[in-house]
């Protein structure tokens, strides 16, 4: 990867809708050389996915709680089998297996306090081998971003 390469990545990552000839001005190369070094980073992986990014405001899922989880047992079963469930809960939308007091860290977007507590009691503490949570809420949101700096 060279710095064109990074430089278009840049760029999608700031709004993945520019067109190729978008793309080729400011970089500066041809609407093909474009074209086959962002179908090289995808072939290659290092883009992935093309997303749309949502506002949780206006989609009423502005109650942002990160969930700490401690599992009873750290044994590879218990551990894949707390993996395999929590991916399928919806309101889960990121979910990271930390060291420390705890074991996960859940970012999970609801509608308000009560929709927590129905998530919490129906759906998160149902898992197995849960032994504890421990719940932070967002008082504000100072940065979120999605850009890698290159």
């Amino acid at each position: 990867m060279d710095i064109i390469d990074k430089k278009l990545i840049t760029l999608l990552q700031q709004n993945s809708k520019r067109t190729t000839k978008d793309l080729s001005n400011k970089l500066n190369l041809s609407v093909t050389a474009v074209y086959e070094r962002i179908k090289k980073l995808e072939r290659e992986q290092v883009i992935s996915n093309y997303v749309a990014i949502v506002d949780k405001k206006k989609i009423d899922k502005n109650f942002v709680v990160f969930c700490h989880v401690k599992l009873t047992q750290h044994i590879k079963d218990t551990i894949s089998s707390f993996e395999k469930e929590v991916v399928k809960l919806i309101e889960v939308l990121e979910c990271y297996h930390v060291s420390g007091d705890y074991d996960y860290i859940l970012k999970i977007h609801v509608k308000d306090m009560e929709e927590y507590r129905e998530f919490m009691i129906t759906k998160l503490t149902t898992l197995q081998h849960i032994g504890s949570t421990h719940s932070t809420f967002m008082i504000g949101e100072v940065k979120n971003s999605t850009v890698f700096v290159l």
